[in-house]
């Protein structure tokens, strides 16, 4: 008997064929649609994301020159232990509020601020560079809140103003005001026997400029401060285009403003003359002032057509500006009542 072997049939290999050109190009345009796809994403993406850093600076540079004037403002008058308001008013206001004489130093210490509104400043003593044409410029003055050499505030250094003020009953000098290495401070404390403390004096003038101080034209919050003998100007912030004050002014002696003006050396307007500009200013417990800061770079695209109101002048109408170009901006104001002034008219 025979046996036979049954052996499955071994599956034929088909050929293999390469992609026709119709499915390479096919492909080829779905490759291209996606990657077209991902990179109007990522440019999308990475617009909104520098347009949210441009507009993130922006409100970062308003807040933080609004608090650093309201920071002046709030500590406008203080001297230490000193009362300014106890001392007699100048008989004028400063005419030149840059002066590097003591005595006008200590004349001028009852005018805590005083402000010039879009025009009006000059000085033989410092200037303001590139001043931008009808800003404000505010006057703030003031002392240290740190005693110089006390608790890590810096000792007294030579060449700069100091006020020192005297709690000894028996002395008939209430302070000294001066250059240390050009003036005396030998006043005493309570007791008669211990230095009275000094505290660095603070004149400080802020003002809008054209420029960041490097030479870039961005428009900048500017500060100039005393600095011994002389003036230097300090940029503060970038990318603030407009700069509006105007001055609560307390009529009544109750420490609370009674009416708001924008110039209180001519308020009310036309009939102020004699003591009124001076009398004004020693009056002022209040400041509300509008910045109007812009983003550093422009907005692809973008056009600002608005109108932003920044407060009133001095004639009581509405300040308005219509800057146009492609920088985004926001209005930002502040009500700051001035404690020192306020609070030695306030009655129980």
């Amino acid at each position: 008997m025979s046996s036979h072997r049954t052996f499955a049939a071994m599956p034929s290999r088909r050929a293999q064929a390469g992609l026709s050109l119709i499915e390479l190009m096919v492909s080829l345009t779905l490759g291209l649609l996606v990657l077209s796809g991902v990179l109007t994403a990522f440019f999308n993406t990475s617009a909104a994301r520098n347009e949210v850093e441009r507009t993130s600076r922006q409100i970062e540079n308003g807040r933080y020159a609004v608090e650093l004037i309201s920071t002046d403002l709030r500590l406008a008058g203080f001297f230490g232990e000193f009362n300014a308001g106890l001392g007699a008013a100048p008989a004028a206001l400063p005419a030149d509020a840059c002066s590097l004489t003591v005595t006008d130093w200590n004349a001028w210490l009852p005018l805590h601020v005083s402000g010039y509104d879009g025009a009006g400043f000059t000085s033989p003593n410092c200037t303001l560079a590139n001043l931008k044409p009808g800003s404000d410029v505010l006057v703030v003055r003031r002392a240290r809140t740190c005693a110089a050499g006390v608790a890590g505030c810096q000792a007294a250094t030579a060449g700069m103003p100091y006020i020192q003020t005297s709690t000894c009953a028996s002395e008939v000098a209430s302070h000294r005001l001066g250059l240390e290495g050009a003036t005396t401070f030998d006043l005493k404390k309570k007791d008669c026997t211990t230095p009275a403390e000094k505290r660095q004096y603070l004149t400080r003038i802020y003002y809008l400029s054209t420029d960041n101080g490097d030479g870039a034209i961005v428009p900048t919050l500017m500060r100039l401060e005393l600095f011994g003998a002389g003036w230097i100007a300090v940029p503060l912030v970038e990318g603030i285009e407009q700069f509006n004050i105007e001055y609560g002014i307390d009529t009544n002696g109750d420490g609370a403003p009674d009416v708001y003006a924008a110039n209180p050396s001519d308020y009310p307007k036309g009939a102020c003359a004699g003591p009124c500009p001076v009398n004004n200013w020693t009056n002022v417990v209040t400041a509300r002032f509008h910045v109007l800061a812009r983003n550093l770079d422009p907005s692809p695209g973008y056009t600002d057509g608005k109108t932003y109101e920044l407060g009133r002048d001095e004639d009581g109408n509405i300040v308005t500006v219509t800057p146009g170009g492609s920088y985004r901006r926001h209005v930002y104001s502040a009500l700051v009542r001035i404690a020192n002034a306020s609070g030695r008219k306030e009655t129980p």
